[in-house]
């Protein structure tokens, strides 16, 4: 899963991840919006690969990209987990500080006495 990690940490491939979300693209597509060079994309792309997010095939002279989501969902596998804790503690965390709030409000109204 680092490898996985380590691939959705960079905004090129973040970027090229949505844009296979919505269909398979050739290499000259997924470089199209980005100003970097041939061999900047084919490296990215070549992380994505490794990292089994996508899967390169080719297709007479062009090679198509194609989204694998088994390592996104994955991911949001185990982030779901860390949501669910951390939303736990949020709200014993909003707890505390309403009740705080709640006693510095009562010695605001006694000391105007």
């Amino acid at each position: 899963m680092n490898v996985t990690f380590t691939a959705l940490s960079d905004e090129t491939r973040r970027a090229m991840i949505h844009r296979l979300a919505r269909g398979p693209a050739t290499v000259h597509e997924l470089a199209e919006p980005f100003d970097l060079s041939q061999q900047m994309i084919s490296k990215h792309i070549a992380y994505l690969v490794r990292a089994k997010i996508v899967e390169k095939v080719k297709r007479g002279r062009e090679s198509v990209c194609m989204l694998r989501p088994a390592p996104l969902k994955t991911v949001s596998e185990w982030a779901l987990t860390y949501r669910e804790l951390w939303e736990g503690r949020f709200d014993k965390l909003e707890a505390v500080v309403n009740r705080m709030k709640e006693v510095e409000a009562q010695r605001g109204k006694r000391h105007r006495k």
